[in-house]
């Protein structure tokens, strides 16, 4: 609960509607106190935290001014929605953010009304409120509608898209562009460059409003007015991209200035048309350590304020440092290895290679569909390129995968992070479909690593291999595996036998390999490392069918479609009568908790297995082994 001696105001904010009661004049206050109860909550359970402390101002003043949630406000992605969630009656459980059972790390439509398109992905906003305000002008409703984007967000070509139909909609529209130069890590490309070059020009704005309410918008002098407009703005702001798409420029102005965020939008407020505000911000502001260091600071865990963020060393390595390793030793052994990822240095663990090989390295923005066929045009020319890119965001590029690089057999290496359970980010960022989704595409090669060190080999595989191939790896570290050196290979579409039994034979895709050998000791069953969903090891399977009772295929994907259903379909075709159990995600949308309950729910740890087994054929029963021990 809050303390209401050190919070006197925001103690007493369990909605919108609460802070317009309070006179303009108390807002700053109201902005202090939410952003030192930002700190202090995120402090104590972790979160998203640089991009939240940068809206602070600005979201007081949005939901001091319009009345949400009847009027919608619709933010981009959503890393900054915590101060959002704390004015719109869920303050006092803030601290649950992320946790299961509690509240999710992004606005979600059914968690509360004020949060009115659920977000993950980047660059939707701009859409979402379009199709909002054009609904809204069909039934005659006067509610008003805000989207809120960052200039990270405004890199992704869906933004644009909405840009180009929304300046010519005639819908009533605010745009509000919060430009922090930064996305988890720095912007990258032309449009920040074209943004730091804006200036502020409020006397050029207020010089123009006065103009345009004194004359009739049609005859000479309007047309005179538009053209002059058009060029005496040129001399103030180097770029007229957003008035070429028809939205009404505003800005730049100082977003932690509550007064002039006011001033601003009470101005902009019962304009008609299309609106951009565009608003510079600080990431991180207030707090002097996430100002410093705004990338380490985008998201955190638990840290005590007093004292920042600590570094913890040692540990276990993370599957995507095995493939940051792995790519520079690549890029040292084959010059024609260049790096491509859509604004994911850091997630994707592509930081050294970036330092090491700056030229090799390239950084889109938040711009999967351009990353995948910017690698079929390199690959069509000789180059071997590797995407790194997670499983959540690789569906943004679909089309482009199969039409620009499967159908043409382009030579693409795709480096899969976070595939599978992913835990606290939720459903937004879940790798739940990407062997599903993959292995129907003529000309794939997909591979599944069970450890650290089989991840650095079936990378360089896929990259050593002609043609396009995926290696999907999930978050965190695995069993702490040894990882070679070397740059060996495996051979494509075979697995292994990793323990003999009888009876029973679980074929296991990946990760769940290492519980597969624990249920596997403990039922006297055969356990199988697959290694590959595409190409199917045909006759490994053929051989386990003819020489067992039933087969189990488990998976860190959905079942539907997935690796189990390759097994399944591969029997089907060889009119083989095996009894077949298929393990893996259910046919639901992964809430948000860590990734142990997650595996746990879904019923693919250890105890899952074992129990799901036993239910379908309980004949089998534990049956202890004298002399034999698990594989772990």
């Amino acid at each position: 609960m809050i303390d209401s001696t050190h919070y006197p105001l925001l103690s007493k904010i369990d909605s919108p509607a609460d802070l317009r009661k309070l006179a303009e004049s108390e807002l700053p206050r109201v902005a202090r106190e939410l952003r030192e109860y930002l700190i202090e909550q995120v402090a104590g359970s972790g979160g998203h935290f640089g991009a939240g402390l940068g809206v602070v101002e600005l979201t007081v003043a949005l939901h001091y001014l319009y009345d949400t949630p009847d009027d919608r406000l619709v933010w981009d992605v959503g890393h900054q929605c915590y101060p959002h969630k704390i004015l719109t009656g869920r303050r006092d459980r803030i601290g649950t953010i992320k946790q299961k059972d509690g509240l999710a790390p992004f606005p979600k439509r059914d968690e509360s009304a004020y949060d009115t398109f659920g977000v993950g992905h980047s660059s939707t906003s701009i859409s979402a409120a379009l199709g909002m305000a054009i609904a809204a002008q069909r039934l005659g409703d006067a509610r008003k509608i805000v989207a809120v984007i960052g200039d990270g967000g405004l890199t992704g070509g869906m933004a644009y898209e909405a840009l180009h139909h929304g300046g010519d909609a005639d819908a009533d529209l605010l745009v509000i562009l919060n430009d922090n130069q930064m996305s988890i890590s720095e912007n990258v490309g032309a449009l920040p460059k074209m943004l730091a070059r804006l200036m502020t020009s409020r006397r050029l704005n207020a010089l123009r409003e006065g103009a345009k309410r004194r004359m009739k918008r049609d005859g000479l002098m309007w047309r005179f007015f538009k053209r002059w407009e058009e060029h005496t703005k040129g001399m103030f702001v180097p770029s007229t991209l957003f008035e070429e798409f028809n939205f009404h420029y505003f800005g730049p102005i100082d977003g932690h200035d509550l007064p002039q965020l006011l001033y601003a939008l009470k101005t902009l407020k019962d304009l008609k048309g299309p609106q951009l505000l565009h608003v510079i911000t600080t990431k991180g502001k207030g707090y002097a350590p996430a100002e410093a260091h705004q990338i380490e600071y985008h998201a955190v865990g638990p840290f005590d304020p007093d004292k920042g963020v600590t570094k913890k060393s040692g540990g276990k390595k993370s599957y995507t440092d095995v493939f940051g390793d792995w790519l520079c030793d690549m890029a040292a052994a084959d010059e024609r290895l260049l790096a491509i990822t859509p604004a994911m240095r850091e997630g994707s663990g592509l930081v050294r290679f970036s330092r090491e090989h700056a030229p090799r390295y390239f950084d889109v923005g938040i711009a999967e569909q351009h990353a995948v066929t910017l690698a079929a045009g390199m690959a069509c020319e000789g180059i071997k390129p590797v995407v790194a890119i997670y499983s959540t965001f690789l569906q943004r590029g679909y089309d482009q995968l199969i039409h620009d690089v499967a159908l043409q057999n382009l030579d693409v290496t795709f480096a899969i992070d976070r595939a599978g359970v992913v835990g606290p980010d939720g459903a937004t960022h879940a790798g739940s479909f990407d062997l599903t989704y993959l292995r129907c595409i003529p000309n794939m090669v997909v591979a599944t690593p069970s450890d650290e060190n089989e991840c650095r080999l079936l990378l360089t595989t896929a990259f050593k291999h002609e043609g396009p191939a995926a290696v999907r790896y999930p978050r965190g570290a695995g069993m702490g595996a040894k990882v070679e050196s070397e740059l060996n290979t495996l051979p494509i579409g075979k697995g292994e036998i990793r323990r003999r039994g009888s009876g029973i034979a679980i074929l296991a895709f990946g990760s769940p390999l290492a519980d597969a050998l624990v249920v596997g000791a403990e039922l006297g069953a055969s356990v199988v490392n697959m290694r590959f969903v595409k190409p199917l090891d045909e006759a490994l399977v053929l051989e386990l069918a003819r020489s067992h009772t039933v087969l189990v295929t488990v998976e860190d994907n959905a079942v539907a479609g997935g690796a189990g259903s390759a097994v399944a379909e591969f029997l089907a075709a060889r009119n083989l009568q095996t009894p077949l159990l298929q393990l893996g995600l259910p046919d639901a949308f992964l809430e948000h908790a860590s990734r142990e309950q997650l595996l746990d729910e879904a019923g693919i740890d250890a105890s899952g297995i074992r129990k799901a087994i036993l239910a379908r054929w309980p004949q089998f029963g534990v049956k202890p082994v004298a002399g034999v021990r698990s594989a772990l």
